[in-house]
């Protein structure tokens, strides 16, 4: 890791903004902390973090609010800190940019993983420009349209083709059901679950290594799906 990423903390609760600030910086991010969206922006513009985590539920600006703002202007990884009954709002905080969501109350090492996960994909952007997408289990030529699995060659369809490429584009990252249809298939199919669930069984059908339970397509529920492509 490399000691000068900075991490922004926008939440309105000190005692959680003090446990955090210190368990970042015990692993030696630079970190400062934001009590609300408004004051986020100011250091946001300032300071330029490289990853951003904000609760949902804030005074003056939430977390919606910040999300949406922050995306207009950059693509910086964000996580959002929800409680379980926030469940829509998390899905809205996905399909306006976020990247990840951890569930309060959670472990300080649970987050530190999605941190260090994010903070790993937003480098990969520029290489996953390339019409060769390599990761973990995974090799798909663009070009060619030849996708591979641990070394064996997958026959797709073309839908299934384009939804695998776009599941390793995202690898790790959370993707709503309505972001996925909506990049897939267009806005006239955000709503169609359905649809969206046979692909992603068929595709399961074609790349998981047995029937024991997906290994690399990871079901959030409710939420969307999470592609691993190490297995």
């Amino acid at each position: 890791m490399n000691e000068s990423e900075r991490i922004l903390v926008v939440d309105d609760e000190p005692q959680l903004t003090r446990v955090l600030r210190t368990g970042l910086k015990s692993r030696g991010y630079e970190v400062r902390v934001a009590a609300d969206g408004l004051s986020a922006l100011e250091v946001f513009g300032d300071w330029h973090p490289d990853l951003l985590i904000t609760d949902l539920a804030m005074p003056n600006m939430n977390g919606l609010e910040l999300t949406r703002r922050i995306r207009v202007v950059s693509q910086v990884p964000i996580i959002v800190l929800s409680a379980k009954d926030e469940e829509k709002t998390k899905i809205e905080a996905l399909d306006l940019g976020a990247d990840d969501f951890v569930t309060k109350p959670f472990g300080i090492d649970e987050l530190l993983a999605r941190v260090r996960a994010s903070l790993r994909r937003a480098k990969t952007v520029a290489r996953n420009e390339s019409t060769l997408l390599e990761d973990g289990d995974f090799r798909i030529d663009l070009d060619a349209h030849k996708v591979s699995v641990n070394k064996r060659e997958i026959h797709l369809t073309p839908k299934e083709f384009d939804l695998l490429s776009y599941f390793m584009r995202n690898a790790g990252k959370v993707l709503t059901h309505r972001t996925l249809l909506a990049a897939l298939w267009g806005v006239n199919y955000v709503e169609q679950n359905e649809y969206l669930r046979v692909f992603v069984g068929n595709l399961r059908k074609k790349i998981e290594p047995d029937a024991s339970g997906p290994r690399y397509i990871l079901t959030e529920p409710w939420v969307g799906y999470r592609f691993n492509p190490n297995g």
